[in-house]
């Protein structure tokens, strides 16, 4: 049984409130389809994969579809007015076919997982219809006139989801039975079996809450973070093959985080070139920045990866600052960055290499006594996610560490309670990971 991925694309985002159409916003990196794409792909129960896309975006897809080098996506069909169209458009190219079960698939639900898909096509060795839901938290009340109608049970509700996966002959003959009826509405194609093929069986795999579907303007902060939640189980690893024969510079490599960093990517075979304030580079002055990248590049003939690790902790209120401190603060945490990026860029798009920037986990919300710290670090967050959409063959990201036993933090807080921090090599260990990944544009959480 040969299993085809149908990508249902096409939507315009009306609800979404943005001209461009919310399959091909930008999210974590890429866009919105490309993370689909890339589980389908990658999939190994997935044999082929179409595309059912609004006309005027069939050239956006093309395009994507090269970049990413896609070998399994064979077809990209020109969808309809009403989902069901796009979906009939698929059953028609398909139609020839024998020993054929169709996916259905929402483009914006890029955190489908492997298992979900996997569940969808075993289900069909049994069942010739199966859908993908979640169990409701919420009560459901049904409304006629702004009133209360009935309060249905709710251990029997259930929220729907895709992919919905069916048997060709299955989906088609309901869709012949549909087309036929005069009243005929759909808003999904369990629906159509479910009326048109009323003794067939349509069988519930388990979702889960993370496959989330792209609706809103706020869907997309949650899908953000759902994204950082999902790097950071990714991200962990202790094989560091792959940084043989790298260059790597790491500014702020004299302590810590970054100190780390340099002693892992050696004992892994990487040549590695350290700057710092204490070896005179000053990240927040350009020229300082250009010749020390120069210099490495002179020598190495290239430059892989560039690590940013230097930051400097003020816990002082605004009012009690002074504009020098308040300067330093913003040179080093955000300015620093800027020129790290900017003088680094030629240097990783020849190699196709990654830059590495941090973050605190104060970036999500400003604290007193942090203000210039925490604002930086937002910044910082910003900075990224704006240059990976800038950038397309230079990866960046953001490691966001829990509180982490540093110099810097024992500086500032002194001796902590044994057990309460993270250790700085996890971070360093999680960072290379990172830089060696083909995420882009991530905010990678690390905990203890």
């Amino acid at each position: 049984m040969k299993n085809i991925a149908i990508i249902l694309s096409g939507g315009k985002g009306v609800r979404l409130g943005d001209s461009r159409p919310k399959q091909l916003l930008k999210l974590a990196g890429k866009k919105v389809i490309e993370h689909t794409l890339d589980v389908f792909e990658s999939h190994p129960l997935i044999d082929e994969i179409a595309v059912v896309s609004n006309i005027d975006n069939i050239q956006n897809i093309e395009e994507i579809s090269l970049r990413n080098k896609f070998t399994k996506l064979k077809k990209i069909l020109i969808g309809g007015t009403e989902r069901y169209l796009s979906s009939l458009a698929a059953i028609k190219a398909y139609e020839s076919e024998k020993e054929i079960n169709l996916i259905f698939h929402d483009a914006v639900r890029p955190l489908v997982n492997h298992r979900i898909i996997t569940d969808c096509i075993k289900a069909l060795e049994k069942y010739n219809a199966v859908d993908v839901a979640i169990e409701v938290a919420d009560t459901i009340i049904q409304v006629e006139n702004s009133v209360i109608k009935s309060v249905p049970i709710r251990a029997n509700l259930r929220s729907g989801q895709t992919p919905q996966a069916f048997k060709l002959e299955t989906i088609k003959k309901a869709y012949d039975l549909a087309l036929a009826d005069a009243n005929f509405k759909t808003t999904d194609d369990c629906g159509v079996v479910c009326k048109y093929l009323p003794t067939e069986p349509v069988f519930v795999v388990k979702g889960e809450q993370f496959n989330m579907k792209l609706t809103y303007k706020q869907d997309l902060f949650l899908l953000d973070k759902l994204f950082q939640l999902k790097s950071t189980q990714e991200n962990k690893t202790d094989s560091f093959l792959q940084l043989k024969d790298k260059v790597i510079v790491v500014f702020g490599g004299s302590y810590g985080i970054g100190k780390d960093i340099c002693n892992i990517a050696k004992e892994n075979g990487a040549i590695v070139y350290s700057f710092s304030r204490s070896t005179d580079v000053d990240i927040s002055i350009r020229e300082k920045v250009s010749k020390a990248l120069k210099e490495v590049y002179n020598k190495e003939g290239k430059i892989n990866y560039v690590i940013n690790t230097a930051a400097i902790l003020q816990i002082q209120s605004l009012k009690n600052m002074s504009y020098d401190d308040i300067m330093t603060g913003l040179n080093v945490n955000y300015l620093g960055a800027i020129i790290v990026a900017k003088e680094s860029y030629p240097y990783l798009k020849e190699t196709k290499g990654a830059l590495l920037l941090y973050t605190s986990s104060s970036y999500t919300r400003g604290r007193g006594l942090y203000s210039i710290y925490s604002s930086t670090k937002a910044a910082i967050v910003n900075l990224i996610q704006a240059l990976s959409e800038e950038w397309e063959h230079v990866r960046i990201n953001c490691i966001n560490p829990e509180r982490t036993l540093t110099p810097m933090r024992v500086k500032n807080f002194g001796n902590e309670p044994e057990g309460t921090l993270l250790d700085s090599i996890k971070v360093a260990k999680v960072s290379l990971s990172v830089v060696l990944s083909e995420k882009t544009g991530q905010i990678i959480d690390v905990k203890r």
